[in-house]
C-alpha cells in the first residue's frame, strides 16, 4: 500500500499543481491550535506509519480522537457523490429527504441515509444559495433574489410541486418601480419561526425581511448590518432572531408583536473578523449561541437565565482557516471550515468546557455547508452528517457517540510523542489545485 502524505499549503502551491494526492485520515482530539509544525519529512513519516506485516481486516469505522480500545466517537463516510453542476451552496433535511442547492437550476433530492438520488426540482433560475425545509414545505432562494416555495411528498415516490414565489408577481405589476419587498442582492440565508409562520431571509443587501407564509406578504424589512448578512437563526422558544455579518458582528433582534417590526436588543462583537455562520444550542435550561468567523475560531455566548442577556463564554480553536458553517444538536457542535475539515465538538454538561471529539477530513476543498440529524441506535447516540464542499462533492457521514466515555488530554505536555505526531499530520491541509488557484487570485469562497 502506498501512503500519501499532507504537505503545507505553501509547498503545495510551489510544486506541481496537477498532483492529486489525498490526505491521510487522522483524527485529532485537541481543541488547541498548535503554533509550531514539525518539518515535513517523507522518510520519517513512512517509518512512523509503516503497516503491520499481518494487518487485521479493515473496518469502515474510524476511531476518534485516538486509536484506543474505548473511543468516545466513531465515524465513517457512507457515501461520496459528485455531480458536475458547479458548487453546492446549501443543504436541508426533512421527511427522510436531503436537498442540495448548487449553481445549477436543479435542486437535487437524496434519500436518507444512503444518499441515493430520489429526483430533482427544476427551476428557471439557478445558483441556489439558501435552502430551508419545514415539514413537507421547501423554501429555496435563487440568484434572481426571489424565494420559491415548494410542496413535496415521499409516500409513493418523490414528487414535488411549486406553490408560489416570494414576493408575489402581483406586487410587481401594481408597483413596478416602488416595490420594496424584493431583496436587491443575493439571499444568503433563511430561517423559519414555526409559532408565527414567519420566514426570515437575510441578504447581501444588508437587510432582513420577514414574510408571513400564510398570505405570502412581507410584513417587515429592516437594515440589520453594515455589510453582507451571512447567516440567520430564530429561537423557537421566544422568537428572537439572530443574524451575523461580514461586518464582524452578530446581532439579536426581538419582534414587536403589535406592528410586526423588529428592534435590536444586543450586538455581539468579540473579534474584528467577518462572521460566516451561526448555531443555537438549547438543552434543558441552557442556551448557547455559536459563531464561526474567518480567523478560524468559534466564539460562543451563554444566555443568562434571569436577564436573558448573552455573555461571552470563550472560543473554540482548532480550524486553521475560516469557519463557513455550523450545526448544533443538543451538546454537539459540527463545524465546517475553509481548511477542508469538519470538526465535532462536545460541550460538557453544566459548564462552558468544550472538547473536540473528531476531525473529519475527507474533502479536498472548503466545506461550504453542513446539515445533521439524530439517528438513535439503542443506547448509542448516532448522527447522520451531510457536508458539501467547493470541491463539488456531497458526502454523507455516520457518527456514533458511545455513552459514558470521557477523553482526557494533557494539553500542557507538548513534548508527548502522540501530540507530536498529530501536530505533524494535522497542521498542513491538502487542498485541491483548483481551489488553491482561486484563493491566490483572491476569489471569494462565498
Amino acid at each position: 500500500m502506498e501512503y500519501q502524505f499532507r504537505r503545507s499549503l505553501f509547498n503545495f502551491i510551489d510544486e506541481d499543481r496537477d498532483d492529486e494526492r489525498s490526505p491521510i485520515h487522522i483524527s485529532m482530539g485537541s481543541n488547541l491550535q498548535f503554533s509550531h509544525a514539525v518539518p515535513y519529512s517523507p522518510t520519517r513519516m513512512r517509518k512512523q506509519m509503516a503497516p503491520d506485516p499481518s494487518p487485521e481486516p479493515e473496518s469502515p469505522w474510524t476511531l476518534s480522537p485516538l486509536q484506543t480500545p474505548s473511543p468516545s466517537l466513531l465515524y465513517h463516510c457512507i457515501a461520496s457523490l459528485h455531480r458536475h453542476e458547479g458548487h453546492i451552496y446549501s443543504i436541508a433535511v426533512s421527511k427522510g429527504v436531503v436537498f442540495t442547492g448548487s449553481d445549477s437550476n436543479r435542486i437535487r433530492a437524496w434519500r436518507q441515509p444512503d444518499g441515493m438520488e430520489r429526483g430533482y426540482l427544476k427551476t428557471s433560475c439557478g445558483k441556489v444559495r439558501a435552502i430551508l425545509a419545514y415539514g413537507n414545505t421547501l423554501f429555496t432562494a435563487h440568484k434572481d433574489h426571489k424565494i420559491r416555495v415548494w410542496n413535496f411528498t415521499v409516500s409513493d415516490g418523490f414528487r414535488s410541486k411549486k406553490i408560489s414565489s416570494l414576493p408575489r408577481k402581483s406586487s410587481f405589476l401594481l408597483f413596478p418601480r416602488t416595490n420594496t419587498q424584493q431583496h436587491r442582492d443575493c439571499i444568503s440565508c433563511m430561517a423559519y419561526y414555526e409559532a408565527e409562520g414567519l420566514l426570515y431571509t437575510g441578504s447581501y443587501d444588508k437587510t432582513v425581511k420577514a414574510w408571513r407564509v400564510s398570505d405570502k406578504k412581507c410584513v417587515d424589512s429592516f437594515v440589520a448590518h453594515e455589510d453582507n448578512i451571512n447567516a440567520i437563526l430564530v429561537n423557537q422558544d421566544d422568537g428572537c432572531v439572530f443574524t451575523c455579518s461580514s461586518d464582524g458582528s452578530a446581532r439579536i433582534w426581538r419582534r414587536l408583536y403589535r406592528d410586526n417590526s423588529h428592534t435590536l436588543t444586543m450586538t455581539l462583537k468579540f473579534q474584528p473578523f467577518p462572521v460566516h455562520a451561526l448555531a443555537l444550542s438549547s438543552c434543558f435550561n441552557n442556551c448557547f449561541l455559536y459563531s464561526g468567523s474567518s480567523d478560524g475560531t468559534i466564539n460562543f455566548w451563554e444566555k443568562e437565565r434571569m436577564s436573558y442577556r448573552f455573555n461571552h463564554g470563550g472560543f473554540l480553536q482548532g480550524h486553521r482557516f475560516a469557519v463557513l458553517c455550523l450545526v448544533a444538536i443538543e451538546k454537539l457542535i459540527f463545524s465546517g471550515s475553509e481548511d477542508t475539515t469538519i470538526r465535532i465538538w462536545r460541550r460538557e454538561e453544566g459548564s462552558c468546557y468544550h472538547e473536540c471529539l473528531a476531525v473529519l477530513d475527507g474533502h479536498r476543498g472548503p466545506v461550504r455547508c453542513l446539515a445533521a440529524c439524530l439517528e438513535m441506535e439503542k443506547i448509542v447516540l448516532g448522527f447522520l452528517v451531510y457536508s458539501a464542499s467547493l470541491d463539488q462533492t456531497f458526502k454523507v457521514w455516520r457518527v456514533k457517540v458511545l455513552p459514558g466515555e470521557k477523553i482526557c488530554f494533557d494539553y500542557l505536555d507538548r513534548s508527548d510523542s502522540r501530540t507530536t505526531k498529530i501536530t505533524e499530520y494535522e497542521t498542513n491541509p491538502v487542498l485541491s489545485p483548483s481551489w488553491v488557484e482561486k484563493k491566490l487570485q483572491g476569489n471569494s469562497f462565498q
